[in-house]
């Protein structure tokens, strides 16, 4: 849906501009406008077009630019059955906002469960037929339905809809307090990619499941033939670390363990990046000799996470002279992105513990001049940005900061994939 086709002009030059920024659809000139000044009033009343528009990847950015979605009323919004007929899992959590959640008994919720469930259960061009009548060619495409995740959507004649049902039933499961079973939310997961909503409220939930039941199932998906179960267990792996707030838990040593040993012998080069990324959070010997295992790695990807886990975190403080000699090696990588992140941990390797006043790079461990980060640059850490767009990129710079809109719990403060967790080095 068109956010044009939201109702109102913005060709009378009353409109506020955010407003007309949501209506026009421009989601980066929504981003500049919520990072200047803005009026309360004005982002909440962007908030009403954008979900009247179906546009959940921009109400979420209105919600965390401060929208105050109970200040809409029930008829200025679409209902919630619409919401998950249409299959966007932004614009059912925008729905779900905590001031707007009140206004849904949890008979309506128990419905809304239903409906994502027949949808899923369905699949989502076989029901999208059924209620069409038609035998037309399906038009698929992919499109961004928040800020870290995408969606299929598919148009039959006149109506189009998403496949985020699976996403959607999980969602609601949670916050009606239904524990779905592990092989249940594997399957939402597996039946799509990385990228996509499903299988990151599949990963992020399962990952909060702290009981040994849990952790058997995921450690079970490390000898899977196929390699995108193993990518789902190491992905469970690494989240059940990096969720872990207890400097003792017991289940995110287990982890850290698990990730050491499967990526001694893991082939597949997506699911080994993967491995490698579970351990940035450690600055101790174990892990730093599983990344630099792979340091000469053929593939890029490996070796960007080989270069962004070995810098300094947490303490005490431990890298070698291997690893430090490693490191520049890797500032000198073939690849855009493992300078780019060979860089990083090599700024947190000179300063781990910065403190105002202290040199940038003190000696012995200094770059050399004529080292660069990126091949634009024209100084150390310095250069064009990363172009690689795969999802297994935008994964590993930011998508876990999310949580699903139901989540009951508190959320990490630092989920950044080479971040500190609250665990010890190891």
């Amino acid at each position: 849906m068109d956010v044009k086709d939201a109702g109102g002009s913005a060709g009378d030059g009353a409109e506020p501009p955010l407003v007309a920024a949501v209506r026009a659809g421009d989601t980066f000139l929504v981003k500049c406008l919520l990072e200047a000044d803005k009026n309360d009033d004005e982002v909440s009343e962007a908030f009403g077009v954008a979900v009247r528009a179906f546009r959940g990847d921009l109400a979420e950015l209105l919600l965390l630019g401060g929208a105050d979605a109970g200040r809409c009323a029930p008829h200025e919004l679409p209902s919630l059955r619409e919401a998950v007929d249409f299959g966007s899992p932004a614009l059912v959590e925008a729905l779900l906002n905590h001031s707007l959640r009140d206004r849904y008994p949890a008979s309506e919720l128990r419905e809304m469960r239903d409906l994502a469930r027949s949808w899923y259960e369905a699949g989502t061009e076989a029901e999208l037929r059924r209620r069409t009548g038609s035998q037309d060619e399906t038009v698929r495409t992919r499109v961004q339905d928040d800020s870290h995740h995408t969606v299929g959507e598919l148009t039959l004649g006149a109506r189009t809809v998403r496949d985020g049902h699976g996403a959607i039933l999980t969602d609601l499961e949670e916050l009606l307090g239904i524990r779905a079973a592990f092989e249940e939310l594997t399957a939402r997961a597996l039946d799509h990619d990385p990228d996509h909503t499903a299988w990151s409220r599949a990963t992020i939930l399962l990952s909060h499941r702290r009981d040994p039941q849990t952790w058997t199932a995921v450690t079970a998906l490390r000898t899977h033939p196929d390699p995108s179960h193993r990518l789902l267990g190491a992905e469970l792996m690494r989240l059940t670390e990096l969720f872990s707030d207890d400097p003792e838990d017991e289940l995110a040593a287990h982890a850290v363990a698990a990730l050491t040993a499967w990526s001694a012998g893991e082939t597949d080069t997506t699911v080994l990046a993967e491995l490698l990324h579970g351990l940035h959070s450690y600055a101790g010997p174990r892990a730093e000799a599983a990344l630099l295992a792979h340091a000469g790695h053929p593939d890029a990807g490996v070796r960007q996470a080989v270069a962004g886990g070995l810098g300094v975190r947490g303490k005490p403080a431990h890298l070698s002279g291997e690893a430090r000699d490693t490191l520049l090696t890797l500032l000198a990588d073939d690849d855009t992105d493992v300078r780019i992140a060979a860089c990083h941990s090599a700024g947190e390797t000179a300063r781990p513990h910065a403190v105002k006043g202290d040199p940038p790079w003190p000696t012995p461990w200094r770059p050399s001049s004529t080292t660069r980060c990126a091949g634009s640059g024209s100084s150390p850490c310095t250069g064009s940005h990363s172009t690689r767009t795969s999802g297994a990129w935008r994964r590993r710079t930011g998508w876990a900061r999310r949580a699903p809109a139901s989540a009951p719990r508190r959320w990490p403060a630092s989920t950044w994939r080479g971040g500190t967790s609250g665990a010890a080095t190891r």
